[in-house]
């Protein structure tokens, strides 16, 4: 049976890290304040936005909630993310994605100064990424990066693919692999004969957003298995990209699913927001 990577267990070790931190900040007369807004009444995005409130509660960080109606308007969500703007006491803005169909997520993105994307998600913060200088990450693809370094599963030269390009997992996670010398291959729903691909990984990273899509003859005997889906099945269990129990015997280490990379985004949101400070 493959090594669990216990994400929980780490992002609590992480979280107490961090919490530190922001005592001895407070020492010094430095506050953090995270302000989250939530547009709608989206079930999943209330329970990340409940989770983020109680990570901030317990690590020292205020957190100022912003809970918008469904019909509320482009023009009154940007009003409010300048207010946010220009208030020196908050360090970092979170707008809960996805937002209502009229509202256009780019510009909500946008809009955020860049000294305060804590989710890492303003082209300013992706492009300072790309060429490895200082800025927010993309919490979840950091979170992966976390957990591999604090499991002891060594990056460097290794061979990884990434399954999936979106903005916010995959091509953040290519470029945090190249920043760890490893060598990075991004496949997506285009690429021909998949398999083939996925199977010469080292650590194979699944961020497709297909339920129990990689099955056990997409990976080889001994890889590392980073599962970044969340899908709640029809019998009301969550489960990932990857098929756990037709993929475990045959990798030397995979992340459950919940317990994984879920919890390790919320904490490396909370990194974001002490080095905001």
């Amino acid at each position: 049976m493959a090594k669990l990577i216990d994400g929980k267990a780490i992002s609590a070790q992480l979280k107490d890290e961090l919490k530190e931190k922001v005592a001895q900040l407070s020492g010094m007369g430095k506050e953090i304040t995270l302000a989250v807004i939530q547009v709608g009444a989206d079930p999943a995005s209330s329970v990340y936005v409940r989770n983020k409130k109680n990570a901030c509660a317990y690590i020292g960080i205020e957190s100022l909630s912003y809970e918008l109606a469904e019909e509320t308007s482009q023009e009154e969500l940007l009003a409010l993310i300048v207010r946010l703007n220009q208030n020196e006491k908050v360090n970092g803005i979170l707008v809960q994605l996805p937002l209502p169909g009229h509202i256009d997520e780019d510009v909500i993105i946008k809009a955020i100064a860049p000294e305060k994307d804590v989710d890492g998600f303003h082209p300013q913060s992706v492009g300072a990424m790309s060429i490895g200088q200082k800025g927010f990450l993309s919490c979840t693809p950091a979170g992966v990066i976390e957990l591999l370094k604090r499991s002891g599963i060594e990056i460097e030269g290794k061979e990884c693919v990434v399954v999936g390009r979106s903005n916010i997992v995959g091509k953040p996670m290519a470029m945090l692999l190249l920043r760890e010398n490893a060598t990075v291959t991004v496949t997506h729903s285009r690429t021909k004969n998949l398999k083939e691909v996925t199977k010469r990984a080292d650590i194979l990273i699944a961020a497709l957003g297909k339920p129990k899509f990689i099955k056990e003859d997409f990976v080889k005997e001994g890889a590392v298995v980073i599962d970044v889906g969340i899908h709640r099945q029809e019998n009301g269990k969550l489960c990932g990209d990857v098929d756990f129990d037709n993929v475990a015997d045959k990798v030397s280490a995979i992340t459950p699913v919940p317990g994984g990379v879920g919890p390790m985004t919320i904490a490396m949101l909370m990194k974001n927001c002490v080095q905001s400070v």
